[in-house]
């Protein structure tokens, strides 16, 4: 009954060459982790599951917020004032539930993101700040996990993957977080709700490429402003 099922589920995907059968086996072995709930969180989440990640795991510790409506798309004004990871559980498990999701509703610290990070085989960063960033980057080179890296402020975003097939890692890129009060952010400038969309699905399908043995990028940053549509690739 689960091929039957999963073959009526993910068959447009199964279609193409380069996934197939074999493609669709990997994606529902693997296990993910996708760090905060939020912004780029919710896309990512969203199409990782309905392509049929057979584990994920959700770090957020965050309740939502009613101005989180308009770029969180997992949530509606009804769960105003719940817990982000709790929420996201349950939306994903109703969107499919061939998968399964475990929610991690604290915040990652030094003393808990070994414990968290180990049990996955690739970790998605879609953190809003460099303190957990950098502590997610430091952990995974550690414990040898891949990282999906983004980011987004006001129309502009980027993407990288770290720590992947002899891939550098954040530290390489940016080998210090910048002090907090130098850098803009989404809370005092600002973001229009379509932005994380864009660069979550980025992230998203470059997690499921990883997954599959596709390839992904190799020490490029992409630099994607979605204002005049200027896209770069920054070798690294």
């Amino acid at each position: 009954m689960s091929i039957i099922q999963d073959f009526l589920r993910y068959n447009r995907q199964m279609m193409l060459p380069e996934i197939g059968d074999s493609g669709q086996a990997k994606l529902k072995k693997a296990k993910v982790l996708v760090i905060g709930a939020g912004g780029l969180g919710c896309p990512i989440l969203q199409y990782i599951a309905t392509a049929g990640v057979g584990t994920i795991g959700i770090v957020d510790f965050d309740k939502i917020e009613l101005h989180n409506l308009h770029r969180q798309i997992l949530y509606t004004e009804k769960h105003v004032g719940q817990l982000k990871a709790i929420t996201a559980k349950s939306v994903l498990e109703t969107l499919n539930p061939l998968i399964g999701v475990i929610a991690f509703k604290e915040k990652l610290t030094v003393e808990n993101a070994k414990e968290i990070i180990m049990d996955f085989d690739v970790v998605v960063d879609g953190c809003d700040n460099f303190e957990t960033r950098y502590l997610v980057n430091d952990t995974c080179v550690k414990l040898g996990k891949p990282l999906i890296y983004g980011s987004i402020l006001k129309f502009d975003g980027q993407m990288a993957v770290f720590n992947h097939n002899g891939n550098k890692n954040l530290r390489d890129l940016f080998p210090k977080p910048p002090n907090p009060k130098d850098v803009p952010n989404c809370n005092l400038n600002g973001v229009l709700g379509t932005l994380p969309g864009i660069i979550g699905t980025m992230m998203a399908q470059e997690t499921l490429k990883l997954i599959m043995n596709l390839p992904t990028l190799k020490n490029e940053l992409v630099l994607f402003n979605t204002l005049d549509w200027s896209f770069k690739k920054l070798k690294f």
